[in-house]
């Protein structure tokens, strides 16, 4: 990395290389491209992250199931350098608060963190980080992350984790990640938060898009499409007050009959709810772009957020690409695809905090 200057201007550092494993369309590595490291591959097994990943990172993805990664594989990609991050945000499925106790005891392959535990322990790489859901260390679901804790510790790691809120981190949404740094070079730790008593919100990011309707496309920007809503949901949402409504204010024969159950009480507010103009928006998932999927309507406009909106409160700049020219798009996928990131802004703190760590250690 010393021949390469970062954005900061910060002094140069060692010859250092990364891998991001898990790397989907490549979130994080964006985030550590836009501090200056080299990242010399990215691994996933879903192939249609394969455009994304290259076209805006200039680096190699690989289409690999993690289960066929080798540690051999890992230090060829590596070559001769003097420091070796190795990054992953290993799938959460298993540990969300979205499955159930019955899937997690249906899984009969290795945990993907449980392999990542076994590549370090291999290869021994000087830097580790990890995002992750923060139910990965909640009572009853803890025993792989305790594994993994007790992996790096047997390796000669100094280790760094915790649970943070994004929005303190400048991103533009309530996301609450467990994120770990480890290191065999000294103390690690992640850097302070920069945004909390200053929340970047909804209007900052998108007050200032163009409007549309539902199930439309913006002429300039393909990616700036809503989804097209059922008459019912269309109703349904011209009837949810703006700027922060939910289906409280509906009337009667507007409300989901489960809404009316007492086992469905719980989601009454939570779905076919709009976004605060003057808050961080909620976390973004696969199925963003759903009315009926959480607090996902736009706080003015009768519609879903499209997916250009979504990618901007995952912190992706406007420049991203994430399917090529003239190829049809799929919502589906895409969507998928940005729910699943890690976003940019998070992978530059990471970055970040890796870089001051370097300074003081070298």
């Amino acid at each position: 990395m010393a021949s390469k200057k970062t954005t900061d201007d910060s002094p140069k550092l060692p010859n250092v290389r990364v891998i991001d494993l898990f790397c989907g369309v490549g979130g994080m590595t964006h985030g550590f491209v836009r501090q200056g490291f080299s990242v010399v591959a990215g691994i996933d097994i879903d192939r249609t992250c394969r455009y994304a990943y290259e076209t805006n990172n200039r680096t190699r993805f690989i289409e690999e199931d993690i289960a066929n990664v080798t540690g051999e594989m890992l230090n060829r990609q590596f070559g001769g350098c003097d420091i070796r991050v190795l990054i992953g945000c290993a799938p959460c499925q298993p540990f969300s608060n979205l499955n159930t106790k019955k899937r997690v005891r249906s899984m009969k392959k290795k945990f993907p963190l449980e392999k990542f535990a076994e590549l370090i322990a291999e290869i021994k790489p000087e830097i580790v980080s990890m995002e992750n859901v923060k139910g990965l260390t909640q009572k009853g679901r803890s025993t792989v992350f305790r594994k993994f804790i007790r992996v790096l510790e047997e390796n000669g790691y100094e280790i760094f984790y915790d649970i943070i809120d994004c929005s303190n981190y400048g991103v533009p949404q309530k996301r609450y990640r467990l994120i770990l740094l480890a290191s065999r070079l000294g103390k690690i730790k992640l850097m302070e938060p920069t945004h909390t008593n200053k929340k970047v919100t909804v209007r900052d990011v998108i007050g200032n898009l163009p409007p549309i309707e539902d199930g439309e496309v913006h002429p300039q920007d393909p990616l700036h499409r809503a989804s097209k809503l059922s008459p019912l949901n269309k109703r349904r949402i011209v009837a949810t007050p703006s700027d922060g409504g939910n289906s409280n204010a509906w009337p009667e024969k507007l409300k989901l009959e489960c809404h009316k159950k007492e086992t469905g009480r719980s989601y009454k507010g939570t779905v076919y709810g709009r976004m605060h103009w003057s808050q961080p928006s909620p976390t973004m998932t696969t199925q963003c772009y759903g009315l009926g999927n959480g607090r996902f309507g736009h706080p003015v406009q009768h519609r879903a957020i499209s997916l250009r909106e979504a990618a901007l409160f995952q912190t992706f700049p406007r420049h991203y690409r994430f399917f090529p020219p003239n190829e049809e798009i799929h919502t589906k996928s895409i969507g998928r695809h940005i729910g699943n990131a890690v976003p940019v802004k998070i992978g530059e703190v990471i970055a970040r905090s890796i870089k001051t760590h370097l300074e003081k250690s070298h």
